[in-house]
């Protein structure tokens, strides 16, 4: 499992990892059972990152503008950019799978792109805010565990319709029974984090990813890596919000 691992946290993180050899589509379908390991992961650094701003006497504000900063510095905005193509597209297609997907492939940033960025950071901010003040790190433990735990959902449960994409070896090459045994692992796991807060929290997720594959499937058919990475990072938001509305 550590080669996988390795895999995922060089497509995922900045983290700097031994030079590997280009994986084969195998090891990329193993690698994806390693991203919630990877969010773990991340999660981990910002509770240990939190606890030592805290021990500063840093105010809340700054903690959470600086844990956002770290958060997004970590992932190298892989998925912010995500969500940027997605709204561009979806904005910008009229409805048209191919102008949708078009657009999705052009490097440029539009005006809704970076309006629904700065909406998410800024969600993004106040909750973690709010978190900080609360004492309550478990949520900056399990949130980024669930978002890439979407990613295996997405890839689970959506055709990826572009064959040159970076994902679609990941996706011909995904074990069924290893992503949910890894859902099963990572819901376990939050389970012990979040306790009571679980199942309101999970039934939310599930209405969003629904809600989220429906327009998905309407629109284009199936998924991106654009699209996945714009899950991920509505899901960390979504998940940051809910956590905050359900312990207030």
């Amino acid at each position: 499992m550590i080669k996988p691992f390795l895999y995922a946290l060089q497509f995922l993180t900045r983290i700097p990892v031994p030079l590997m050899d280009a994986p084969s589509p195998t090891m990329q379908g193993r690698a994806v059972l390693a991203y919630p390991l990877v969010g773990l992961l991340i999660g981990s650094l910002l509770v240990v990152t939190h606890l030592t701003l805290s021990s500063q006497h840093i105010s809340t504000s700054l903690q959470a503008a600086l844990l956002l900063a770290f958060w997004v510095g970590i992932t190298g905005a892989l998925h912010i950019d995500g969500l940027a193509d997605m709204t561009d597209a979806w904005v910008g297609g009229y409805g048209d799978r191919e102008r949708t997907l078009e657009i999705m492939k052009e490097p440029t940033c539009g005006p809704m792109a970076v309006t629904i960025i700065v909406v998410v950071l800024l969600i993004k901010y106040a909750a973690i805010e709010q978190l900080v003040e609360l004492g309550y790190w478990q949520a900056l433990l399990v949130v980024p565990i669930l978002g890439r735990a979407s990613l295996v959902a997405s890839l689970l449960a959506l055709p990826y319709i572009r064959k040159e994409g970076l994902g679609s070896h990941a996706a011909q090459h995904l074990s069924k029974q290893g992503a949910w045994l890894a859902l099963m692992l990572t819901a376990i796991f939050v389970a012990t984090q979040l306790g009571a807060t679980l199942l309101p929290l999970l039934a939310a997720l599930f209405a969003l990813f629904w809600l989220f594959s429906r327009s998905v499937m309407r629109r284009i058919g199936g998924l991106t890596g654009d699209v996945a990475g714009a899950l991920c990072e509505l899901v960390e938001m979504f998940s940051l919000l809910m956590i905050v509305l359900l312990i207030s």
